[in-house]
């Protein structure tokens, strides 16, 4: 799963350096038109989390996500068949859609080949997730330096491509079985009947999304904020994000030690507050007159929320399975999915409220994802506490391993 990982993410890195370029000089859309593309594809990511993981808890995980692989494999072929508009929107949502369902059960398959590891399985997957994304990334601006419109087609193409090869690798993955009810498990007809009256999972999901708004801050807050409110010489907003992709690579495998069990990835959370905090407080810094003092802190800023993200990665992949019964992981992990979903919608708009604020918008930015580290805490201690309806992860039921001799990718 691995090599799928790599695969995956090396195409989307392809069609990530692309696509708005390929939109505007191609299929020659105006700029409003791409943005309803990009809405319209984030839209149908809320609708595929949830129904990913609802497929997952009654068919095997690999097919159900071979078959979402073939669906964005399609939905890129499909933009090259034309220009116009409206099939272009039905190709976006149906790979946005497809996009987010595939996140989720990779998580969930994750879960079960890992075991009890599922932690460090998960960094791993990461890093290799970033070296490809990175990869295609670099691939596309050498590529792109032609320009024609040949050369667009191709990286969409290889987009493509590189879905269609996932789901090979995924068919050739070993099914594994769904977690047995394990004895701190909800037998059958106790506890929520699933996600969607679990307030406390839902409450956990919604401080989640918050967490999750890192993202925003290296898509759109800090190239912003650097090249409008800063000194900073403009050429300093790449060498920024090589920053979070080079500490992603060289430290999220040794950062996973950390939250391998439930309660360590809950105290995570104490020093998750402080880096967010902290890279707020370094943000706002960075107005200073200065050019040499406004980089420092802006690559301060980075590195915080870096790290952050870092952490907050390893606090979400244990907590969003150890909060949810055996029973019905997938639709759980279905519904977290709906955290990373909605905060690339609205992340974009708190990111930019903050840039618009100025130096307060950022202290009031990392302030209210450290109280939200904060909640989290508390919510997830009292759900340990009066639970029986988190897993024990210790159990042997969590421990599954692929047979001897199969492929797991």
């Amino acid at each position: 799963m691995l090599l799928v990982a790599l695969v995956d993410r090396t195409g989307s890195g392809l069609w990530a350096a692309t696509s708005v370029l390929y939109f505007t000089h191609v299929a020659h859309l105006s700029v409003g038109r791409v943005g309803a593309l990009a809405a319209v594809a984030g839209c149908a990511g809320l609708a595929g989390a949830p129904a990913g993981g609802r497929l997952a808890d009654r068919f095997p995980v690999t097919r159900v996500l071979l078959a979402f692989q073939l669906l964005r494999a399609a939905a890129s072929l499909g933009m090259l068949t034309g220009d116009a508009f409206w099939p272009l929107l039905v190709c976006s949502a149906a790979g946005g859609f497809g996009d987010r369902a595939a996140s989720v059960l990779t998580k969930l398959y994750a879960s079960r080949v890992a075991g009890a590891d599922r932690v460090r399985y998960q960094a791993v997957n990461r890093t290799v997730a970033n070296v490809g994304w990175t990869v295609g990334g670099l691939g596309a601006a050498a590529a792109l330096a032609a320009g024609t419109t040949a050369v667009y087609r191709l990286l969409l193409l290889g987009d493509a491509l590189s879905f269609a090869a996932a789901a090979l690798l995924t068919a050739r993955c070993a099914e594994l079985p769904a977690a047995a009810p394990t004895p701190a498990a909800a037998p059958d007809g106790a506890g929520p009947a699933g996600p969607w009256r679990d307030r406390t999972y839902l409450a956990y999901v919604v401080t989640d999304a918050v967490l999750f708004l890192d993202d925003a801050v290296f898509k759109v807050g800090l190239p912003l904020w650097a090249v409008h409110a800063t000194a900073a010489p403009d050429g300093a907003v790449p060498l920024l994000l090589m920053v979070n992709t080079v500490m992603v690579v060289a430290l999220q495998v040794p950062l996973a030690r950390f939250g391998t069990t439930t309660a360590a990835a809950r105290r995570l959370l104490l020093p998750l507050s402080l880096a967010f905090a902290a890279g707020g407080v370094a943000l706002a810094a960075s107005a200073v007159r200065g050019a040499a003092l406004a980089t420092v802190c802006l690559a301060l800023g980075a590195a915080a929320f870096t790290l952050a993200e870092m952490l907050h990665a390893v606090v979400s992949w244990e907590l969003s399975i150890a909060l949810a019964p055996d029973r019905a992981q997938g639709a759980y992990l279905g519904v977290h999915g709906l955290a990373q979903a909605s905060q690339r919608a609205a992340g974009p708009l708190a990111v930019t409220a903050a840039v618009a604020t100025g130096p307060l918008g950022w202290g009031l930015f990392g302030t209210a994802i450290a109280l939200s580290c904060l909640l989290q805490h508390r919510l997830v201690r009292d759900r340990l506490a009066t639970g029986p309806s988190a897993p024990d992860r210790g159990s042997p039921a969590a421990m599954h391993r692929p047979a001897d001799g199969v492929r797991t990718g």
